[in-house]
């Protein structure tokens, strides 16, 4: 049996920062505990990450390639199901980075680079959530005034980015732990998709309120 050549050190570096940042938030851990968890000396890790901010912009870097990527689909989306797959993936993959949403503000705070990436990553999203509208607009999933577009897509994009901060606040202790992932991310969608009731057609109206009373039974 041919034995798995051995991860390099750089990326074990990445998905223990990755896990222990979402495990107890960015502030709370030192360069010191990472290396500590990695069995490294800190002069190893230093190597290759000089700096906390390197491993946080390295981390940002994945999250908003696998970000963009996944928002370039928002066009193929026609109707309730795909939409409602659209945001359950949309929240999976901010679960994965969810220390960026749990500390947004003070990350922002402290790193330039971070505040103007992220600015564009809002900009992204809405422009997702606006193709999302218009594509579901074409296939007469909803009816939206154009007037409301703007107002309707922010309103979404301001749940999808502040969904897991209300999550923390509303239960402090368990909300985050990956126990709890997938109730998290099922009223997050809920949440968001909620927002177009007023606009969808009766039947994918129906559609949705079946989607979310199926995904909270299971």
């Amino acid at each position: 049996m041919v034995k798995k050549a051995p991860r390099r050190t750089a990326e074990r570096i990445l998905e223990v920062t990755l896990e222990l940042f979402n495990r107890f938030g960015e502030p709370n851990v030192s360069t010191t505990l990472i290396s500590a968890e990695l069995g490294i000396s800190p002069g190893n890790l230093y190597y290759h990450y000089p700096a906390k901010d390197e491993l946080i912009n390295c981390l940002f870097d994945r999250y908003e390639k696998s970000l963009n990527e996944l928002l370039n689909a928002s066009d193929d989306v026609r109707d309730v199901e795909d939409a409602w797959f659209f945001m359950h993936t949309l929240f999976e993959l901010i679960w994965q980075y969810r220390f960026l949403y749990r500390d947004l503000n003070d990350l922002l705070s402290k790193n330039r680079r971070l505040e103007t990436h992220f600015q564009s990553v809002l900009k992204n999203k809405t422009r997702s959530v606006k193709a999302l509208l218009d594509s579901m607009s074409r296939s007469s999933a909803v009816s939206i005034d154009s007037r409301e577009v703007e107002a309707t897509a922010t309103s979404m994009v301001v749940v999808l980015t502040y969904w897991l901060s209300f999550e923390y606040v509303r239960d402090p202790r368990n909300a985050l732990e990956p126990a709890n992932a997938q109730a998290a991310l099922l009223r997050g969608a809920h949440h968001v998709l909620n927002l177009l009731v007023p606009y969808l057609e009766a039947s994918q109206r129906t559609h949705l309120q079946s989607l979310a009373g199926a995904y909270s039974a299971s």
